[in-house]
């Protein structure tokens, strides 16, 4: 069944508009040959036109039909900015159909045509669907009003000069207007609606990447502050060192150099520190923030996480799972619904994470990816934790990704999903403690590196001197 439907299924929500809009136009020409090429032919019956006249302008309907389809076809990647405007087509079309228009008022003024209805039917029919096609060439509101208006006065004033009575001038008229307006609106309409689904469309894409060069950005600037200063000092003290080497003093050369060397160490010990908090996710606020971000792209999100107790560790590996899956969701599905549940069960804890969009691959995204992300990636941040990964169609048609870690043995074994400590676990209120004695290292570590920097400063001027 999927490879029946994965043509449909397996396009965005963009696409799935730009599809049905182009197949819409596709069904134009079937209309417009259907509702006005056999017109001369049902006239043919009563006798009224001969047989050659009605297939001569059946097939000119036909190729009109024809012309108007390709024309709303570019017209519509022009929409989407694919290419360029096509307006010697158009302007073709338009030419095209007021010559045939003229033709038919003609043969009627003439008495060729003995049933006026036969003129009539054909001039307003090719008209309306010129002007729709047209419509897809302008964004303008008033440019369409304009064009449908141009061609009002246009059908009206023909049929006047070619000595037509009042009542048929009327009726030319008040015909083009009221047939090619609901034309002009319809495709016009559509054109703008497929225009503004793309724009909609890239800009969730654009805002997928400013946040990645936000995080990016954010993770530039925590680098540089870390590293820096130390970077300064260690090159003023490899200057100074070399400086004590060359005055014949090797004894306080070496002690620079040490010094050089416990300032690298620290700065490495800082860049773990700096990529681990990079790398960690906090469980609580992936929730809610999948929860935000389903909302705002319109899918509903139920949510059931239980008050479990969690290892940091646990935590981190289940936030990367909520974070991915939302990806998931979000980039590769196509869902309407979302269902996000934290469980315990039989020593473990379940996460689950489902959707009704099932069009990701066997690895939940749809498309090849590097080792190390997307559902592999989790499978090895959960391996970590002694976590398995389940991902892939369930039986009620929904996708479903599932991770299971086990619990450690034992009360009090982490922290609570809702951010609360808990008691004897080094919960938050362990990290506030460690954060405060890490920050008053910190500070005190950068006055000693200060005045490292100071005394260094004063023996290179003395050792120039």
């Amino acid at each position: 069944m999927s490879r029946l439907t994965g043509w449909w299924s397996g396009r965005s929500s963009a696409a799935k508009v730009e599809l049905y809009t182009r197949w819409t136009f596709h069904l134009f020409p079937l209309l417009e040959v259907g509702g006005v090429a056999f017109v001369p032919f049902a006239s043919n019956a009563e006798g009224k036109i001969g047989i050659a006249p009605a297939t001569v302008i059946a097939l000119l309907v036909v190729a009109h039909a024809v012309l108007c389809a390709v024309l709303a076809s570019r017209a519509l990647d022009w929409q989407l900015d694919r290419r360029e405007r096509p307006v010697r087509l158009a302007a073709v079309l338009l030419g095209v159909t007021a010559l045939g228009a003229v033709t038919l008022i003609a043969l009627q003024s003439a008495g060729t045509l003995r049933d006026a209805g036969i003129a009539g039917a054909v001039v307003v029919g090719t008209a309306a669907f010129t002007l729709g096609s047209v419509a897809v060439c302008l964004r303008s509101a008033r440019r369409m009003a304009g064009t449908v208006l141009l061609a009002s006065l246009t059908a009206g004033l023909a049929a006047l000069v070619l000595g037509l009575d009042w009542p048929q001038v009327l009726a030319y008229t008040l015909g083009v207007p009221v047939s090619g307006g609901a034309m002009v609106f319809a495709c016009g309409f559509s054109g703008w609606l497929l225009r503004i689904v793309w724009e909609l469309e890239r800009s969730r894409d654009l805002g997928a990447r400013l946040a990645v060069a936000e995080e990016r950005l954010r993770f530039g600037r925590d680098l540089h502050d870390v590293m820096g200063r130390n970077l300064s000092v260690i090159a003023l003290k490899s200057e100074l060192a070399v400086q004590l080497a060359r005055r014949g003093r090797p004894e306080d050369a070496v002690a620079q150099m040490t010094e050089v060397q416990r300032i690298a160490q620290e700065s490495q010990r800082e860049v773990r520190d700096v990529v681990r908090g990079y790398r960690e996710a906090d469980l609580r606020v992936e929730l809610e923030g999948a929860r935000g971000v389903l909302a705002a792209a319109g899918i509903a999100c139920a949510m059931d996480p239980a008050a479990v107790e969690l290892p940091g560790e646990v935590q981190s590996a289940l936030g990367w799972v909520v974070r991915e899956a939302t990806t998931n969701v979000l980039r590769h599905g196509d869902a309407r619904q979302c269902r996000i549940a934290l469980r315990t069960r039989g020593g473990a804890v379940l996460l689950v994470v489902e959707n009704d969009g099932v069009r990701e691959a066997a690895d939940g995204t749809g498309s090849a990816r590097r080792p190390g992300s997307g559902l592999a990636g989790l499978r090895e941040r959960l391996s970590a934790v002694d976590g398995t990964l389940e991902a892939g169609p369930a039986k009620d048609g929904w996708f479903r990704v599932t991770a299971r870690v086990p619990l450690p043995a034992g009360p009090g074994a982490g922290v609570g999903v809702g951010g609360a400590p808990v008691p004897g676990t080094g919960g938050r209120s362990g990290d506030s403690g460690r954060s405060g004695r890490s920050g008053r290292s910190g500070r005190s570590e950068i006055a000693k590196s200060a005045k490292s920097a100071k005394n260094a400063e004063n023996s290179r001027k003395e050792t120039a001197s």
